[in-house]
């Protein structure tokens, strides 16, 4: 069994998702996640500004933004997803994250579509705009799981025991 875990440690291509232990894509979520949180920002303050055209505008191109960003992170994410070993929990989580972040992806594809930036933001896009942040937030619980629980693409306890070394 201890030969199993290391499977979803490794890389399938270093050059791609990141080299043992440093994956792309933890670093490259924080774009779409950011990205969307402003974005609900801006569609709130929207509704609150005399001039609220600018931040409509904002918040569109915000989403467009994340969805750029969650193209990328998904394309180095399903590389990671391919270390883990298939019929594991691991695995089944890292497809359950998957499919939410695809359904959220797309949610703010329509979102960004269903948008018109002369005034402020109406509800309904709104409540899309809120309703896919919460499901994001659940598929990072799902991603956290899978590192801090699973240790999927996390280097393994010895290689981590180097950064308490004291030296001298």
């Amino acid at each position: 069994m201890a030969g199993v875990p290391l499977e979803a440690k490794r890389p399938v291509s270093a050059v791609l998702a990141g080299p043992y232990g440093h994956p792309y894509h933890p670093i490259l979520v924080t774009i779409p996640i950011g990205a969307w949180a402003c974005a609900l920002v801006f569609d709130i303050a929207s509704r609150i500004v005399d001039d609220p055209a600018g931040l409509a505008r904002g918040a569109r191109w915000l989403i467009a933004l994340g969805v750029l960003g969650a193209a990328a992170a998904a394309a180095v994410g399903f590389l990671d997803l391919f270390a883990i070993p298939p019929g594991t929990p691991a695995f089944r989580t890292g497809l359950l994250h998957m499919s939410l972040n695809l359904a959220v992806t797309a949610a703010y594809v329509v979102n960004f579509l269903w948008r018109d930036e002369s005034g402020a933001v109406p509800i309904g896009p709104i409540v899309l705009s809120a309703a896919s942040f919460v499901m994001l937030s659940f598929s990072g619980y799902l991603g956290g799981k899978l590192a801090f629980r699973y240790g999927v693409r996390v280097a393994d306890e010895q290689t981590q025991s180097e950064g308490y070394e004291r030296k001298g």
